[in-house]
């Protein structure tokens, strides 16, 4: 295909933009991965750069001295993002074809009560007495799992894009003598891919990236923490240790603190963005169908 001068520049100039821009977002990781392989004197010292400063792993072998606190923090939060993500994804979309489907005689109604709820909240403490107090599930994984299976926010955006599947396949199956859970499995499910991949990153983001419930629910009541959690944990123990010998006769300069930081991004954000390649194609397509459906 032969391309006019004034199309092959325009190409040139997208080609140069969108190289640029994907440098610019490369670089902050860049800069994490070569802080956190730095000694911490020469953070202070020179601050971040592109490459490592007096090459140092002190701030990993803080992370890892406890191999089996970080290996079992690793698979809490691979069983609780898998399992998460997997029935989240299942109860999500369900939720979503019954909201979708004209003979379902509640459907308005039951979709205000979860719209409302994006816009009252309870607040912390009546939601702590519940799940606490209530539901006894104070030290248990529950009270972090169930909490995060589902979202308001998530099932408005399965419920939009369950309005781009024409309904006559719907009445189709129900012609041709089809249940409903049938119909969901068999003709709407295979319909559903581009939601699912948006929706379940979402999922596995949020499952991933959770640290906060934790220190509300579980604390130290449990022996393996959420990784971000135990990260976290690690951070702050650090600091603490850092200002107990402050203005004393120990040196504080090769105590991990911004090392530590950029090291336990790292460990916790490179095991979850090996996911985004594989759902990539479907997302932009599943997000945009959910922004522009009303």
């Amino acid at each position: 295909m032969n391309m006019s001068r004034s199309d092959i520049v325009l190409k040139v100039i997208s080609y140069a933009v969108v190289t640029l821009f994907a440098v610019f977002c490369l670089l902050p990781f860049v800069l994490m991965l070569s802080a956190s392989l730095s000694s911490e004197a020469a953070i202070r010292q020179s601050g971040f750069g592109i490459l490592p400063k007096d090459f140092s792993l002190t701030a990993y072998e803080y992370i890892f001295k406890a191999p089996r606190q970080i290996i079992g923090s690793y698979i809490v939060t691979i069983v609780m993002t898998t399992f998460g993500t997997a029935i989240g994804l299942f109860v999500i979309s369900m939720t979503g074809y019954a909201l979708h489907r004209r003979d379902f005689p509640f459907r308005d109604h039951i979709s205000f009560f979860i719209y409302f709820t994006t816009l009252f909240s309870a607040g912390l403490a009546p939601t702590f007495l519940w799940v606490a107090r209530d539901l006894g599930l104070r030290g248990n994984y529950l009270a972090v799992f169930l909490q995060l299976l589902m979202t308001p926010w998530l099932i408005i955006l399965m419920k939009n894009f369950m309005r781009t599947v024409p309904y006559e396949i719907v009445e189709s199956g129900k012609i041709d003598g089809a249940g409903d859970f049938r119909i969901f499995m068999q003709l709407c499910l295979p319909m559903m891919k581009p939601a699912l991949a948006t929706i379940g990153l979402f999922l596995a983001l949020s499952y991933w990236n959770e640290w906060y419930l934790s220190s509300l629910y579980l604390g130290s009541s449990v022996e393996f923490k959420p990784l971000q959690y135990h990260l976290y944990n690690l951070i702050n123990t650090a600091n603490a240790l850092r200002n107990s010998v402050a203005g004393s006769n120990v040196s504080i300069t090769d105590l991990p603190s911004n090392t530590l930081k950029m090291a336990s991004a790292i460990v916790a954000t490179g095991p979850i963005l090996l996911l985004y390649p594989f759902v990539q194609r479907y997302f932009v397509s599943g997000i945009t169908i959910g922004a522009v459906k009303g």
